[in-house]
């Protein structure tokens, strides 16, 4: 798979960290070590985390602060890890940081995740279907009878699934053969024969994406959109409608723009993470956004308005004291 220059940049990152397998985190209020938890490597989330920490790498002297960056299971398990004190700052989709908050879907047994708190929003993410030609899978709705990857537990996509699927009358215990394996596995599964499609919530371009529609069985972009869509929209506000450029695909079957559901890439940390740690992340993505925008080409259209949508867990007062110095958020 082609690497670009980002990856190899978050690779110099990750290091001195790691002890035995697991980020040193933990201590970040006292010796400001910290770890931002990300996703797959292969997602835009494991770049971001990378491109953060090399930001305040680069004025450890300023800050006192050292940032290392871990690929992890995905939103569910940073916003646990988060909570649970055992990383200091992770991605999570806009959707499950909403229903952290609230204590439904993934905390309905534990309740309300009262220290959740939202840093900036990011990319919005696609929910990106991706099937097998010779499945004769065109539609959401064909997916019946087939083998299909939802995500593996603790993943903003699984999360996705459950949310969109049955408004598309679809059971995911009756009507699909369903697999819970990363979404980072989806192509080698899909090229190998095993399934038949895989969802990834994800923002575009993405590598996996690529693989998965550049092998020798042929693959397209599925959309979820009309009616049932809308319906998606109306039962889950946190749902946005966003188009994904087939010119990022040009060995997919199809060949037109996809549309399709997405949600807000947000960082997320914890109450208990000192102001002035969450201020110096903030002060340096935004005063610096638009070289933080060429890192990526998922981050594009960033603005620094539109990074303080799609946050539905409270703003944490370090971000606020940054916000409110810059006019970005009133008094």
């Amino acid at each position: 798979m082609r690497k670009s220059g980002i990856f190899l940049i978050v690779t110099l990152v990750i290091s001195a960290f790691i002890v035995g397998g697991i980020a040193v985190v933990g201590e970040a209020t006292k010796g400001k070590f910290i770890t931002i938890g990300t996703g797959g490597i292969t997602g835009v989330y494991y770049p971001t985390g990378g491109a953060i920490c090399q930001m305040l790498n680069k004025k450890k002297d300023t800050y006192g602060i050292r940032c290392t960056v871990e690929s992890t299971g995905g939103s569910v398990f940073n916003i646990n890890a988060v909570i649970s004190g055992d990383m200091d700052f992770g991605i999570a989709q806009s959707d499950i940081q909403f229903k952290a908050y609230q204590g439904i879907g993934e905390w309905k047994e534990k309740g309300s995740q009262q220290d959740l708190r939202s840093v900036f929003s990011l990319h919005t993410e696609a929910v990106t279907l991706v099937a097998a030609e010779d499945a004769g899978i065109k539609s959401i709705t064909d997916l019946k009878g087939k083998k299909v990857n939802i995500g593996n537990p603790g993943s903003g996509q699984l999360q996705n699934c459950m949310d969109i699927l049955p408004l598309f009358g679809i059971d995911i215990e009756k009507d699909i053969k369903a697999e819970q394996a990363k979404a980072a596995e989806g192509p080698s599964l899909l090229q190998d024969g095993r399934i038949d499609a895989f969802f990834y919530t994800v923002g575009h371009p993405n590598g996996a994406i690529k693989e998965a529609t550049a092998g020798a069985r042929k693959a397209r972009i599925v959309p979820i959109s009309g009616e049932m869509a809308n319906a998606v929209i109306k039962k889950y506000p946190y749902y946005v409608k966003t188009v994904i450029p087939m010119s990022h695909y040009p060995s997919a079957v199809n060949k037109e723009d996809v549309e399709t559901l997405g949600v807000k890439a947000t960082l997320i940390t914890s109450a208990k993470v000192p102001d002035d740690v969450v201020y110096a992340i903030v002060k340096e993505v935004f005063d610096n956004l638009e070289d933080f925008k060429t890192l990526h080409p998922a981050y594009a259209e960033l603005s620094r308005e539109k990074m303080l949508q799609g946050l539905s867990a409270p703003i944490h007062p370090g971000a606020l004291k940054y916000f409110k110095e810059k006019g970005l958020i009133k008094e």
